[in-house]
């Protein structure tokens, strides 16, 4: 499982937004967002780079692995 720190989620609708981006991504199985964490963990054997632009193409920023 890859967890990635996301910035800038600050609500329901940005976790739904982030979960959505992701789940987009080919070979991603589930995308589980914490917001107080700050965090969203893949499930999957997605490409990292892709996952990471599919985050900052919704409007968020990845701050790197959690």
């Amino acid at each position: 499982m890859l967890t990635l720190k996301v910035s800038g989620m600050t609500c329901g609708h940005c976790a739904q937004t982030v979960t959505k981006a992701v789940e987009a991504v080919p070979a991603v199985d589930r995308a589980l967002v914490d917001l107080k964490a700050g965090e969203v963990a893949i499930e999957g054997n997605a490409d990292e780079s892709v996952i990471r632009q599919a985050i900052e193409d919704a409007g968020y920023e990845v701050q790197g692995r959690a």
